[in-house]
């Protein structure tokens, strides 16, 4: 693995790069300057017109056991503006598919990152919970909406009210995480899923993820449709259904767009 910086490690593999939390000593809990350093990195791998996706994990067997509050001053200065929620919704924005590949702890800035993602693969070992009211802590309100979006209102209630960690079974029945496994097959099951995702039509999952996420107004819909007719994409994609054959896909992202959107991807 190549060191981003001295604690945000990334590895790219094909069209799949992978980002490490890698604060072992600490659980890997995110210090400041990793929440600083995340955004930039995001940047630089949505830069990349070789990587198609990114996964998400922790090091040493634990995914992130929240945010490191050495510096509560300026964390209780900041609110909502703080670096964490920067960095979440930096994430969130991703233009590629993300997946939170977790293991062990997802608490706190764990579980805010995680919720950023666009999949959730969980070994059967994850526990995740959300201890703001531990620590006499507001939980960010885009953190709050996004958990409310994913898993309804009174299980983000009970988290919480709480601050219980739940099981991953649990997460699982509520919609907080997509797949359970054993732990020895989650690195497996994570490379099946980005493997899938990357043999798939660029064009149509940009676009889904889009419009999923709620980012596509009428307008931007109608582009997408246009870059379908344009690229030849769906013709190869029947093609090659046709002829039993992998697709070819042509299309990739312009480097600019209309109305200022800057690359999509």
């Amino acid at each position: 693995m190549a060191v981003v910086d001295a604690e945000l490690l990334v590895e790219v593999a094909g069209p799949v790069a992978t980002v490490v939390i890698h604060n072992p000593t600490r659980r890997n809990a995110m210090t400041p300057a990793m929440w600083r350093r995340l955004p930039g990195l995001l940047d630089q791998l949505d830069a990349d017109p070789a990587v198609r996706a990114v996964v998400l994990t922790g090091a040493d067997g634990t995914f992130c056991a929240g945010a490191d509050l050495g510096d509560l001053d300026d964390l209780l200065e900041a609110g909502d503006a703080s670096v964490a929620v920067k960095a979440e919704e930096r994430l969130a924005a991703f233009a590629k598919p993300t997946v939170a590949a977790i293991r062990g702890a997802c608490v706190g800035g764990g579980c805010q990152l995680a919720v950023a993602c666009d999949l959730r693969i969980a070994a059967d070992d994850a526990r995740f919970g959300v201890p703001p009211a531990r620590l006499g802590l507001v939980y960010p309100a885009p953190t709050t909406r996004r958990l409310v979006r994913l898993v309804g209102p009174s299980t983000v209630k009970h988290l919480l009210f709480t601050g219980e960690l739940i099981d991953a079974g649990r997460a699982l029945r509520v919609g907080l995480v997509d797949e359970v496994l054993p732990a020895a097959g989650l690195d497996a099951r994570v490379g099946e899923v980005t493997a899938a995702v990357t043999a798939r039509s660029r064009l149509s999952v940009t676009a889904a993820k889009e419009i999923v996420d709620g980012r596509a107004d009428d307008d931007r819909i109608a582009w997408w449709h246009g870059q379908v007719r344009a690229s030849g994409e769906a013709r190869e994609g029947v093609a090659a259904a046709n002829e039993r054959r992998p697709p070819c896909f042509p299309w990739s992202p312009p480097t600019a767009e209309p109305g200022d959107r800057g690359a999509t991807g």
